[in-house]
């Protein structure tokens, strides 16, 4: 397991306008997504110019050597661990010590709510020996904390962590610096546990050339939802087709959102390359969630699909037919007109004809 470090502002709203203090915070979660970057320590690491520290699980009889901390717990009963806080630096550290809950950004990555902000589930569970410490030069400070779980809690998966900070005055005048390092926690409450996603709000649109021969791009968009207990990530799909199954499109491969605590939303958008426009399409959404077990080992649930329609009206192609059309019928009455013309002067021939006999006729009998 590895650790990162990020930084994020944010603002105290309680303070006048010209007077908030924004804080930069640096956080290094332990986090079950890879891709981060591990500690000498094993844990997670805050480095700026003289201030170093460390932060790590402790070695105990719930293991050793955890890059983060993992519980299974009833309702009604509590778990005691700690925190190892070293610090490398070459002056003595003043650290805020808590806890808070974790939630999964628009980026994808786990975080922690910032301090103050509230909590309802394992940051409002974890309770502190203590909210803070000094950590003197070259030593490390143990710090005990209590995992308690309601008895009316609901069972399922809860995520959040246990977080050092410290707050430094800022360049300039008004800004602090929060910096915060912290180790994840991941706590599965004991009961029925019931993994569930749901696929919303499935759209579908199109977007065709002026070639009414040529395929037009599709976009498909939906939002996976955590209904469930558990967490879970998905393996996804999306085909786009004609009426009665035509011109059956399929997407290049999707990626998976992250992993999603109960609750979350994660919104989706596939595009869908070289689509026929046949006048009315479907969208297929398929979505398999993906339950992940302590062990690491992952079980691909039952495939939740839906469906959306758009129009995909070849325009190019019916303006041409309809010029073809009205060409034809413009075509068909010149045609009627020129034969009534024709019929009309021969009708005038013919009569002009008999009317000269007549003559002829009628000076003879005189």
């Amino acid at each position: 397991m590895t650790a990162s470090a990020v930084h994020t502002p944010s603002r105290a709203d309680a303070v006048p306008r010209h007077l908030r203090a924004v804080r930069a915070v640096l956080l290094a979660a332990v986090a079950v997504a890879a891709g981060l970057v591990a500690s000498p320590a094993g844990g997670a690491t805050a480095a700026e110019g003289d201030v170093t520290w460390t932060v790590r699980t402790a070695s105990n009889d719930l293991g050793a050597d955890r890059t983060s901390y993992e519980y299974a717990v009833n309702p009604g009963t509590a778990v005691e661990d700690a925190l190892v806080v070293a610090n490398g630096g070459t002056a003595p550290l003043d650290l805020a010590v808590y806890a808070a809950d974790g939630f999964t950004t628009e980026a994808g990555q786990f975080d922690l709510v910032l301090g103050g902000e509230e909590s309802v589930g394992v940051g409002a569970w974890v309770t502190g020996a203590t909210d803070h410490i000094t950590v003197e030069p070259g030593t490390s400070v143990e710090v005990p904390f209590t995992v308690s779980v309601p008895a009316d809690a609901t069972p399922g998966d809860y995520a959040g962590g246990i977080v050092t900070s410290l707050a430094q005055p800022g360049d300039t005048e008004g800004i602090t610096v929060d910096r915060r390092l912290g180790v994840r926690i991941a706590l599965r409450v004991g009961g029925e546990l019931a993994p569930a996603l749901a696929v919303e709000d499935v759209r579908l649109s199109y977007g065709g050339g002026l070639n009414p021969f040529a395929g037009g791009d599709a976009t498909v968009s939906y939002t996976v939802h955590n209904t469930g207990n558990a967490v879970l990530s998905a393996q996804q799909a999306a085909t786009v087709e004609g009426p009665f199954g035509w011109f059956d499109t399929a997407a290049g491969e999707v990626d998976a959102p992250p992993q999603l605590l109960p609750g979350e939303s994660w919104e989706v958008t596939v595009p869908v390359d070289d689509v026929a426009a046949a006048v009315r399409l479907a969208a297929t959404v398929s979505v398999t969630p993906v339950l992940t077990d302590p062990s690491g080992s992952t079980t691909a649930l039952e495939p939740v699909v839906a469906t959306a329609g758009a129009w995909a009206v070849p325009w190019a192609l019916v303006g041409l037919v309809v010029l073809l059309v009205a060409a034809a019928l413009v075509a068909r009455r010149v045609r009627a007109q020129r034969r009534a013309q024709r019929a009309a002067r021969e009708e005038a021939r013919v009569r002009e004809a008999v009317e000269e006999a007549l003559s002829k006729v009628d000076a003879g009998v005189r």
